[in-house]
């Protein structure tokens, strides 16, 4: 929690650099805090953290296809028209597929017809599509590596060598066939290696030194295929430099960049395989996934019903059960129904919204609408990253405004609650600069720049010492924005000047009801039920205090001071009391006697110096010290003043025992902290 501190009225509250549009860090005041003057900083409390929303990534194998491109032989598909609407010719050798778009590997859905764009390193034509597989015809005159040959002669490498221009197909292991077949002759069994279809440790080895895209494409998806997605994307990058016209690889490098939770960078990549052939279903999928997992609806089904592909119906009802969740959440927030709000964004998460910057923006608006100020900073600091900075989200929408808008929208709200008033208007600024003529914008730049005046104007005249008038300036901030605790705790410290002190309170209590953990706003309710004798309830807003400051001897002070008054106002007699105590060290019996006799409360720690668990709560009995000044606190080191431990039958430590006016009401072995701060504080009254 941070405060601002000193005598001088003129605040300082640095505006944010806003260089990253979607994730800055909140700037927060580390001075210290004074009831006696007004809040120039911003009220910032303990935040509850919050783990920012994973993004998750499933990998499967899915079906690799690539072409060698050095040595081309005849194939059926040659005979084929290479058209983009034909599916038999358009395949995108290499592509990562999968049955699912969820996964980074998937691909192409039920009924896509992909197309094709031939990669720049080579002239060899597309390869045939069956079922969803891509396959090759064999060279004519070639047998394939591998396969059992009817004359019983084992295979020669040297004929597999006139084999080298046949694309690789590296399926789900379906379509696997040559690779290591049992061949058989001489009445013997021998497995032949030499296959082209080459194993995983020999694709990422010829990878590792090829010139050739193709085999830089293999290698990628042999490191995708095990997880290694920065690998992976490293020999898409080679490859596409070699050929940056090839859409599969651009599609290739969108699903690594998936797997690094990178999705600005994928959608770019989408779109760059999408450009260059734009009847590329597997990419116009996979483009249709990271939108809706961003939660830009109308985008994603752009993608999905492109003319001329058919949709996946099980990622259209994806899709649709996102737009009904998005849609609810658009209705309740236009009602201010906060809380319904709330469900309606964890429902659309759940339902695959996982990375959208904007709905996590909502979630930290609604919990600002419920006075939940610190989760929605929480919200605000751990917004996951998106890299949004691409053409297609820059024109999206998000409850009527422009998505970007709109999260600078909401960060001036939760600026201005902070008490951060100039980079509420920074932030307003912004969001009216993206959407001009976006009304509610409007009127929360308007109302920004008012209540900030009217903050300024409150300062300029408490500082001039014109209490009254400074009411009057916070009071017209408050008409304008009626949730700024900031403005009803400086319109308190007026009351305070002006001796109302009930109004003080009054204040006070709206402020700590924006937010309960707002320390200026404590201290200075504390200070007016000092003035008005309220005892109990300014000992108990010092305590919160002193737990939350606990080196703050202003505050210290405070509390020992309410303490002793309240003792005084119960009739307790109250003796040689004095602010600043320490543990008081005893050696004798006598002496021991005669300092749990005195008036009052007496807390004894029975300790021996070398033992671990003394060590670690003498401390802590240090601590206890400065927080409750009106109790005595002793300690006895049972070996050094063995007379004491035998006449208070002490055989373990730590023991402590709590006497009042010489009597023994408590005695506690090995507590806790809490347990033995508990004691202490039940006897402090």
């Amino acid at each position: 929690m941070s405060h601002s501190s000193g005598k001088s009225v003129s605040e300082v509250v640095g505006i944010d650099a806003f260089a990253d549009r979607f994730r800055e860090t909140l700037n927060c005041d580390t001075n210290k805090p004074d009831f006696r003057e007004l809040d120039l900083g911003s009220p910032v409390s303990p935040l509850r953290t919050r783990g920012p929303v994973a993004s998750s990534s499933s990998s499967s194998s899915g079906s690799f296809s690539g072409r060698n491109g050095q040595n081309p032989v005849n194939r059926r598909s040659e005979s084929a028209p290479n058209n983009h609407n034909n599916s038999s010719s358009n395949n995108h050798s290499g592509e990562l597929s999968g049955s699912s778009e969820n996964s980074p590997t998937a691909g192409n859905a039920r009924g896509f017809k992909p197309g094709h764009a031939r990669s720049d390193s080579g002239s060899a034509p597309a390869p045939l599509i069956y079922s969803g597989q891509t396959v090759n015809s064999p060279a004519m005159n070639v047998l394939p590596t591998g396969n059992i040959c009817p004359s019983g002669k084992i295979l020669k490498t040297g004929m597999a060598a006139s084999r080298s221009s046949r694309t690789d197909v590296l399926g789900s292991g379906l379509g696997n066939y040559g690779h290591g077949s049992i061949m058989r002759g001489g009445g013997k069994a021998e497995v032949v290696s030499g296959s082209r279809c080459v194993g995983v440790n020999e694709a990422v080895k010829r990878g590792v030194q090829s010139v050739d895209p193709e085999e830089l494409k293999r290698a990628g998806n042999e490191h995708y295929k095990r997880g290694h997605f920065a690998d992976a994307l490293n020999f898409y990058d080679r490859a596409i430099a070699m050929s940056p016209a090839s859409a599969a690889y651009r599609s290739n490098r969108a699903a690594a960049l998936t797997g690094l939770g990178r999705l600005g960078e994928a959608v770019r990549e989408c779109e760059e395989a999408v450009r260059l052939d734009p009847n590329y279903g597997r990419a116009h999928q996979r483009l249709a996934s990271l939108f809706v997992r961003l939660g830009q609806v109308e985008n994603a089904r752009k993608h999905l019903c492109y003319p001329g592909l058919q949709p996946d119906p099980s990622e259209m009802q994806k899709l649709q059960v996102v737009e009904k969740h998005i849609s609810k959440c658009s209705d309740v927030r236009r009602i201010g129904d906060w809380k319904s709000v709330l469900r309606e964004v964890d429902a659309a998460v759940a339902a695959g919204v996982d990375s959208s910057p904007q709905l996590f923006m909502c979630r930290a608006e609604a919990l600002l609408k419920l006075h939940q100020i610190d989760d929605a900073e929480s919200v605000l600091l751990h917004i996951p990253k998106s890299e949004l900075h691409i053409t297609s989200s820059s024109q999206a929408r998000f409850f009527g405004m422009l998505s970007e808008a709109y999260s600078y929208f909401v960060r001036a709200q939760i600026e201005m609650a902070l008490g951060r008033f100039e980079n509420a208007v920074t932030a307003a600024e912004k969001s009216s600069q993206i959407d001009p003529r976006n009304v509610e914008v409007a009127v929360l730049l308007n109302n920004v720049r008012m209540v900030a005046r009217a903050r300024v104007r409150g300062n300029d005249l408490f500082k001039s010492e014109r209490f009254t008038e400074a009411c009057s300036a916070y009071g017209e901030g408050l008409r304008l924005d009626p949730s700024n605790s900031v403005l009803y705790c400086n319109r308190a410290a007026c009351w305070f000047k002006l001796g109302q002190w009930e109004r003080s309170i009054e204040d006070s209590n709206q402020a700590l009801h924006i937010q309960p953990n707002y320390t200026k706003a404590l201290l200075r309710r504390a200070a007016s039920n000092s003035k008005l004798e309220r005892w109990e309830e300014a000992v108990k807003d010092y305590e919160i205090l002193r737990r939350e400051l606990p080196n703050d001897n202003e505050v210290a002070e405070a509390l020992f001071h309410a303490q002793v008054a309240l003792k005084k106002s119960r009739g307790e007699e109250v003796y040689n009391l004095k602010f600043g105590g320490e543990v008081e060290e005893v050696s004798g019996l006598e002496q021991f006697r005669a300092a749990i006799s005195l008036p009052g409360v007496s807390v004894v720690h029975f300790e021996v110096a070398s033992n671990l668990q003394c060590k670690q709560i003498s401390p802590f009995v240090d601590t206890l010290c400065g927080r409750y000044p009106s109790i005595n606190f002793l300690k006895v080191d049972i070996q050094e003043s063995p007379t004491v431990a035998t006449a208070e039958n002490v055989r373990i430590v730590p023991t402590f025992k709590i006497y009042k006016n010489g009597s023994r009401v408590k005695e506690i072995v090995c507590p806790s902290r809490d347990m033995l701060e508990h004691s202490v504080r039940h006897y402090s009254f």
